[in-house]
């Protein structure tokens, strides 16, 4: 195949790509469960909401005040109050700006959902809404599954041929 043939085959299998979907497998050490700024970036980093090694803390910020509010408040958080609890959480304020970007990568990756100015991680029906667990059995579910039917229609198309 000649570059300029392969160059349309790449541009047209990109074309084809719906959205990217990272999930990492991270080993789970007792040092990740000690302190709650460390299971925060663990899940973070296993979630693709930020990358091995990132220092940039307002990504970890954004997304600990959605979990904050999920499952210690139980309830679906606003911008001011995560404003107001990352100031106290984490000793430092966030930009309002910087709050919305991350909100809203974190609605791309479908991590979270919002609704008339209110922010929450999308449940199963039926499920208790603010149950963690549940959120991530959706959340693979969700995501995970309609990849894994393509893949395993693929693969029975692959070994008709």
């Amino acid at each position: 195949m000649d570059e300029e043939t392969q160059g349309r085959t790449l541009l047209s299998e990109a074309k084809l790509i719906e959205r990217e979907i990272t999930i990492r497998n991270l080993t789970f050490t007792k040092e990740t469960a000690e302190t709650r700024r460390s299971l925060i970036r663990w899940l973070a980093v296993s979630l693709g909401v930020i990358n091995p090694g990132e220092t940039r803390q307002s990504a970890i910020q954004v997304f600990d005040s959605v979990m904050y509010f999920q499952f210690h408040e139980r309830k679906d958080p606003e911008v001011p109050e995560m404003m107001e609890y990352i100031v106290s959480a984490w000793g430092e304020p966030i930009n309002e700006k910087t709050l919305r970007y991350h909100l809203l990568q974190l609605s791309k990756a479908n991590i979270i959902k919002h609704s008339k100015g209110k922010y929450f991680l999308p449940q199963p029906d039926g499920s208790e809404k603010y149950d963690g667990e549940a959120w991530v059995n959706h959340y693979f579910s969700s995501e995970i599954d309609p990849i894994r039917a393509k893949l395993v229609t693929a693969m029975r198309e692959l070994k008709n041929r």
